[in-house]
């Protein structure tokens, strides 16, 4: 390890210095640099999409020119709309295009390049733009949201992704439009979304837009260049478990394809960073318990995953166009043993575990007079995870599936009134069903549960800033229909976003929220312990529809390229059932139905100078679940419930060579221990009153560092290098308890991933 970090070392200061030798003289800036000391030199604020300015740069303007001259300048040599709305706002938009600015950027740099905050409350995220953040060489936006206060995923999968106290499967998880029931490789370990033709990344924790529906806790959209390029471009890159490339590819003036490619070579070749991520994964997992009591004589395993997608564009003229997006997501292990057990008899297993998903999209867009806009788009969504274990030595094989297809139609019209107000409304149709099997023989037993829930939902609202720009509110609602349940919700949604000063701005986003689908543990060894959610329909019977009701407060001020932010809120959802919270206590195989509710504290600072941006998030949570019988019907404290979490991060740019560093901090996870006296006249475990103890605290140091430079004309490459956990804490994730055979107890500790190094290089054309 000392090794290593040394060379890492070496290596950065080697790059820092060879810049510093070519970086007296004056060299072009980033268009955003500019506007950014523009705004503080003349005390006005800019508003545009990333996309908007993304790659443009020229030379720093001279502080002599008026406001007006800078503005006339830019003008001229970016052929971008400079246009002043008040004395204070002006909006930036393509020359070709009007001037329609309703969804300001407030916040630029939101934690790294690349990041934004708007006014309805929505994060934006452009992987084109990212700079930096500690631990990523890669813009993956699954762990890009984990460093938002109040989000973070308590085992480390970013397919457990927790924000503000919720489990994962209360996020709704959008890819152009398609909605994702698996969202990671390596079983939780690595996004399954390749960024490298995201252009349109939104997260919203609260007030979230009533045109989106079935996510209780948050909403992570993604979506794909949607503009033709009229120009090739492709790249191609690797790390030490993948190979990946992507293609924009003009087929005429009017059609454009965009393709995406990832596979891994973990079926080849076996890295350091494979052997972390193999480690974590099965240490605790069904697969490899049989190796604590028996002697493994052969272990032959194959892992390997791969994510495909394509995007074909039309402009069928300039008033309407095409889109039509396909999804292919794969996981595949093949996990052999053959080991003596206690009897010295030689017993094979055979087992296979496979995770698939496929997306298709098809959007059509059109533009009527009178600046109405219209969409209409279907989508289709399947995933499927099934595991096979062949016991050979007992004559016994057990097969479990669990699949999902969800089937969608909706139409979306929209208005612009003005440049200050905007309305929209539409409808929308989904029809899931959720499929369990089961088939064990030896002794024979098979079921099949199939279960389909028909949503019918009409959705309205509307957006408007007063005319000093000072004030902005977007109020919507969303009624949602569901056949097989009878049941008509309505869900009020609104965003408020008021200028109380210059530089500090008052926010109050709040949001009714429900859905149909959640996943659930029926056993913690089901799918070998490694997938052992699987998701179920809400019913009549033991599964009500989930409900969330949530509001919050925020001030937030931004001045001289410091931004410090701090946001109180509550939340509650009501219809959870104890499966879906993965007990693993007294309550493990009970089923009951309650809620939680969390109150909390998000806090932000963040500020940069010269070269540095340095941030600190920190969360204060309080997370408290309520059974109808669990615990006698008494509140307990949830097992998601993080008291405190923290995180810092220090990031380092100069001209092409950028490093970060990040700690990350947060209180133990809640857990239940045994009884001091148990009664041994029972096979049980006795338990102490619920989630009463804790974990001790987490503590995670994470390095990356980025070197940009080009090879030829026209070809540009990167090289990247990240240490996740470069101290190697052995933190526990998750504490439980067991039987063994002679009915002791014993303690097994899920502990996170340990000291894992990354490399990465890719080449764009």
């Amino acid at each position: 390890m000392n090794k290593l970090l040394h060379r890492v070392v070496i290596f950065l200061l080697i790059f820092n210095f060879s810049n510093l030798a070519f970086s007296q003289k004056e060299e072009p800036q980033q268009l955003v640099q500019i506007l950014e000391s523009l705004e503080k030199r003349y005390e006005v604020k800019f508003s545009f999409e990333t996309k908007t300015i993304l790659n443009i740069e020229l030379y720093p303007l001279k502080e002599s020119l008026t406001l007006e001259e800078a503005l006339e300048h830019l003008r001229a040599t970016t052929n971008l709309n400079f246009e002043v709305l008040s004395r204070r706002f002006i909006a930036i938009t393509p020359s070709d295009k009007t001037v329609h600015r309703l969804e300001e950027v407030v916040v630029n740099n939101y934690l790294s390049k690349g990041i934004s905050k708007t006014n309805n409350g929505t994060v934006t995220v452009d992987a084109n733009a990212f700079d930096i953040l500690p631990g990523l060489i890669e813009p993956d936006v699954l762990q890009i949201v984990q460093n938002l206060p109040g989000v973070v995923s308590v085992d480390e999968r970013i397919s457990n992704i927790n924000i503000r106290g919720g489990t994962n499967d209360e996020n709704l998880i959008l890819y152009e439009g398609i909605r994702m029931y698996q969202s990671g490789h390596f079983f939780g370990l690595i996004s399954a979304f390749n960024p490298y033709l995201s252009d349109d990344i939104r997260i919203s924790k609260n007030g979230t837009s009533a045109l989106f529906g079935n996510g209780v806790s948050g909403i992570i959209s993604i979506k794909n260049t949607d503009e033709l390029d009229n120009k090739f471009s492709a790249g191609i890159g690797t790390n030490l478990l993948s190979l990946d490339g992507y293609a924009k590819v003009p087929l005429s003036k009017k059609t454009e394809i965009q393709l995406s490619l990832r596979r891994s070579f973990t079926d080849i070749l076996v890295s350091k960073t494979y052997d972390a991520y193999f480690d974590r994964i099965f240490r605790d997992s069904e697969l490899n318990t049989a190796n604590d009591v028996n002697s493994l004589l052969a272990l032959d395993e194959r892992f390997l995953f791969y994510d495909a997608n394509a995007k074909f564009l039309y402009d069928i003229n300039d008033t309407s166009k095409l889109r039509i997006s396909l999804l292919n997501i794969y996981n595949s292990l093949d996990y052999n043993q053959v080991f003596a057990n206690s009897d010295n008899n030689i017993q094979e297993t055979k087992s296979a575990l496979n995770q698939v998903s496929f997306g298709a999209s098809a959007t059509y867009y059109k533009t009527f007079k009178n600046n109405i806009k219209t969409s209409a788009q279907m989508y289709y969504s399947n995933y499927d995870l099934d595991a096979q274990n062949n016991d050979i030595t007992n004559n016994q094989l057990l097969i479990q599936e669990n699949k999902v297809e969800d089937y969608g139609l909706r139409f979306d019209i929209k208005k612009a009134i003005d440049n200050d107000i905007e309305v929209r409304g539409g409808y929308q149709f989904n029809e899931v069903g959720v499929t369990n099997f089961e088939d064990v023989s030896n002794p024979d037993f098979t079921s099949l549960v199939k279960e389909i829930v028909r949503t019918h939902a009409i959705f309205g609202e509307t957006e408007r800033y007063s005319k000093s720009h000072n004030t902005y509110i977007r109020l919507g609602a969303r009624i949602s229909y569901f056949e097989k349940l009878k049941e008509l919700v309505l869900e009020p949604r609104f965003a408020f976003n008021q200028k109380i000063s210059d530089h500090i701005r008052l926010e109050v986003l709040g949001e009714l929220k429900s859905q149909t689908i959640s996943q659930v543990i029926d056993l913690q060894q089901d799918f070998f312990g490694i997938e052992k959610r699987r998701w179920q329909l809400s019913n009549l019977e033991s599964v009500p529809l989930v409900k969330s009701q949530q509001i919050s407060l925020g001030l937030s001020y931004n001045q001289n390229n410091l931004f410090v932010s701090l946001e109180g809120y509550y939340k509650n959802v009501e219809g959870i059932t104890a499966q879906s919270q993965g007990f693993q206590n007294q309550f493990q195989f009970i089923n009951d139905i309650g809620a939680y509710t969390v109150t909390g504290l998000d806090f932000l600072i963040n500020k940069r100078f010269n070269n540095f941006s340095t941030w600190l998030s920190y969360t204060l949570s309080n997370n408290d679940y309520k059974f109808s019988t669990i615990n006698e019907g008494s509140s307990f404290t949830s097992s998601l419930g993080l008291t405190h979490v923290a995180n810092a991060s220090l990031t380092y740019s100069l001209n092409n060579f950028k490093i970060g560093l990040g700690l990350n901090w947060h209180s133990g996870r809640a857990y239940t221990k045994p009884l001091d006296n148990q009664d041994h006249s029972n096979s049980i475990i006795e338990y102490q009153n619920p989630n009463s103890s804790r974990l001790d605290d987490y503590f995670r140091a994470d390095l990356s560092a980025i070197y940009k430079f080009q090879l030829s004309k026209g070809i540009k490459a990167e090289a990247g290098a990240s240490i996740w956990n470069m101290f190697n804490q052995n933190n526990i994730l998750n504490r439980y308890y067991t039987l063994d055979s002679d009915d002791n107890i014993i303690e097994i500790d899920n502990r996170s991933l340990k000291f894992t190094p990354n490399l990465s290089f890719r080449v764009n054309f």
